[in-house]
């Protein structure tokens, strides 16, 4: 917005005006450019103003003035699209944590948009001769990205966020690119972009599906490292954040503010359509790596302010992250540009929502993970950020890092144990039956204790960190070798199984082995409690050809194929299938944790377990292996929705799991549950209809196949609303 509409007085000999300390980074008011930077350890700054993404510098002009350790100054007569940059004087002294170098172009930490690609191969390296304690002095300014001057006017028009409660989200977890690419209905020139996302093809994918969220993998401006540019690959993921507040330029039209607009427009989109948008964001590390890595802008505007160094060799970096270095979160500014991240994409951009990377670096007051640490704290007081979706990756590589479970109140976290458990239990491992069920009614065990809901735990079998649902029962290991490190990426511990075939084939005996597999596991994941999410492509037959680490590789190999086979249109129809199956049934879509017994004015209990004959499990059965169980979720025992007490009815559903390679045979429940039992749904891979109307008696004993599901609607009762 405009600060003022007052037209500025001519332009003092000088070229820039004291300005203001506040708000950091470039703001055009209509009239100039107040730039603001904060450096706690600087001596000088200057600004440098381009014309073009890698030509001459146009100009330079000092920050004279210094308000609170931000340098600021207004330049009048500038406006959006301008190109600049900083050049931070200050001490080299590594050995004390200082890493100031004039000669390397600085990137603004505030910049709203990026323009230029990095050449890696450039002189981005603030020392020489390999020693990072001999300062370069060689011009970069040609090599590296400029920040660019934006104008942040859109006109949202009736925008208004979706607000969908947890309990009713399904996410979809997609890369921009990926998903759009090779999409045929997208036109050619919108694929791969923010406006691809926004095309009416593509929504209608999604709302086909059920889809009330998209997870976007990181939009934040990322750079490709030499190492990968060297092996002629390119940083897809975009995990190697350079710009926290600069949507990503390589999705967008163009780098001058094409990307801003875009981007606003593709959530203005989503929206309309009923569809909020999550953003994947990395505010653990950044892509600057360890003390051998080049100097784009935190490194150099302040770096014992922003990373988390080794308290007693400060030369080095704490890398609680396996990308080099770790935000130091423990300083007030770094904790302030994070928070003014969040704030910018929620406030401007209308996101509804953060997943946060490697969370647990986030929480590190000092080695261990601190459930009170200031992060925490802020959010949780935060008027804005406090009411958005927040959604935690509760890990990191550190000490003591895997925290599923842990985090506090307003978070949800992905839920690992319930994708190993999951991907155990139907992929031949010997499960624990105890820890299987509490995956599939909430994780009770993980989140009940403090008070949170069945929707803290985020359900995934695959996510973009792995193989996809294909590929996890194609192949039993890796194949990572187009990555170029020797298949030494990615994790060795994947849970899979490949059907007596590594990778594909035509023999029929495997392929329908492998498509009762992939239904077994898309039914697990849309039939339990909790909050579900699906990886872009799954519900297509994507496969990676066994990558499961494919972060590098921006081509066919990772983009959704949207050509489909006989097979591939049957998992997607059944994809469909289990989300109009799991929206039709508030029981699968609890607020509360089940209690295992009858609540007040139903009829029955909300969850009982049973053995394959018919009988309810005791104690002495949770003991025994078995890789047979039914359950039944309680039609009439919903806790109610509202203080008037108002209940929410639905059928009462049998779901009987067998992971057996073999036929085996369940009795169904007595009576006393329900009269008759009505086939809803079922894994088995036939031509035919995965429903039907066939009622069976109680206590009947009905067969399932070898690894499979089915779903059993119990007769409705007459209750009263």
């Amino acid at each position: 917005m405009p600060r003022s509409s007052v037209v500025p007085p001519a332009v003092p000999s000088e070229g820039i005006w004291p300005g203001e300390p506040w708000p950091l980074g470039a703001t055009w008011d209509g009239g100039g450019v107040n730039f603001a930077i904060y450096s706690e350890n600087a001596a000088a700054i200057e600004l440098c103003l381009f014309d073009e993404p890698h030509g001459p510098e146009t100009a330079r002009l000092r920050l004279t003035e210094t308000t609170a350790h931000v340098f600021h100054g207004y330049v009048p007569g500038l406006e959006p699209g301008q190109l600049y940059g900083f050049r931070v004087h200050g001490p080299w002294d590594p050995e004390e944590g200082h890493r100031f170098n004039a000669a390397k172009l600085l990137v603004d930490p505030y910049a709203r948009a990026i323009a230029g690609r990095l050449d890696p191969h450039g002189p981005i390296l603030a020392y020489r001769n390999g020693d990072d304690r001999l300062r370069d002095g060689v011009d970069d300014a040609r090599f590296v990205p400029k920040s660019v001057v934006v104008d942040e006017r859109f006109e949202w028009g009736g925008d208004r966020p979706p607000r969908t409660p947890w309990h009713e989200t399904i996410i979809y977890e997609l890369h921009v690119k990926g998903f759009t690419e090779r999409h045929p209905r997208i036109p050619p020139e919108l694929r791969g972009r923010y406006s691809g996302l926004a095309h009416p093809a593509a929504i209608e994918h999604l709302r086909s599906l059920g889809i009330t969220a998209v997870e976007l993998l990181p939009v934040h401006h990322a750079v490709t490292n030499g190492i990968l540019a060297g092996r002629g690959l390119d940083n897809y993921w975009g995990y190697d954040t350079l710009g926290y507040f600069a949507p990503d330029a390589r999705f967008a039209s163009g780098d001058r503010g094409e990307q801003v607009r875009e981007l606003k427009a593709a959530i203005m989109a989503l929206h309309a359509a009923g569809i909020e948008v999550i953003l994947d964001v990395v505010y653990n590390h950044t892509c600057e790596g360890n003390h051998l890595g080049p100097t784009l802008s935190l490194r150099g505007v302040d770096n014992a302010t922003y990373y988390r160094l080794v308290p007693d060799r400060p030369r080095y970096y704490m890398d609680y992250t396996g990308c080099g270095n770790t935000l130091n979160m423990r300083h007030p500014q770094t904790l302030q540009l994070v928070m003014d991240s969040l704030r910018y994409f929620v406030a401007e951009f209308h996101v509804d929502g953060f997943r946060f990377d490697l969370a647990s670096a986030l929480a590190r007051s000092l080695h261990a993970v601190d459930r009170l640490s200031s992060f925490f704290d802020i959010i949780h007081q935060d008027p804005i950020l406090s009411r958005v979706k927040l959604i935690a990756e509760p890990w990191d590589v550190g000490e003591g890092g895997y925290q599923v479970g842990n985090f506090p109140l307003l978070w949800t976290e992905w839920n690992g144990r319930y994708r190993d458990t999951v991907r155990s239990f139907w992929n031949g491992w010997t499960p624990d039956i105890r820890d299987l069920a509490y995956r599939l009614t909430g994780s009770s065990d993980l989140y009940q204790g403090d008070g949170r809901r069945p929707w803290a735990s985020i359900n995934f079998v695959t996510s973009h960190d792995g193989f996809t649902l294909h590929d996890l029962v194609s192949y039993e290991r890796k194949h990572n070798e187009a990555n170029g490190e020797d298949n030494r990426d990615g994790d060795d511990n994947n849970h899979s199984t490949n059907g007596g075939v590594e990778g594909e084939t035509e023999d029929a005996v495997v392929t329908q082995f492998r498509e009762r597999q992939v239904r077994n596991l898309l039914a697990t994941l849309f039939l339990s409690q909790g909050v579900p999410m699906l990886v872009a492509g799954d519900e297509l037959g994507r496969t990676q050809r066994g990558n499961n680490n494919a972060y590098c590789q921006d081509n066919a190999l990772s983009w959704v194929d949207w050509e489909l086979d006989a097979r591939k249109r049957r998992t997607m129809d059944f994809t469909r299938q289990l989300l109009a199956f799991r929206a039709a049934h508030p029981v699968l879509r609890r607020r509360r944790f089940f209690r295992g017994t009858r609540i007040f004015g139903s009829q029955e209990k909300d969850l009982a377990w049973f053995r394959p004959d018919g009988a309810e499990m005791h104690a002495e059965d949770w003991a025994s292996p078995t890789r047979r169980i039914a359950f039944i979720l309680g039609g009439d025992a919903i806790p109610s929705p509202d203080p008037w007490g108002r209940r929410i009815v639905d059928a009462t559903l049998l779901v009987v799991m067998n992971g057996e390679r073999d036929h085996e045979t369940f009795v169904l429940p007595e009576r006393r549950w329900s009269e008759a039992w009505t086939r809803v749904l079922h894994t088995e891979p036939t031509e035919r209809s995965h429903v039907d109307s066939h009622k069976v008696a109680a206590g009947s004993v009905v067969e399932l196949g070898p690894l499979s599901i089915a779903v059993f609607a119990g007769v409705p009762r007459d209750v009263d609303s």
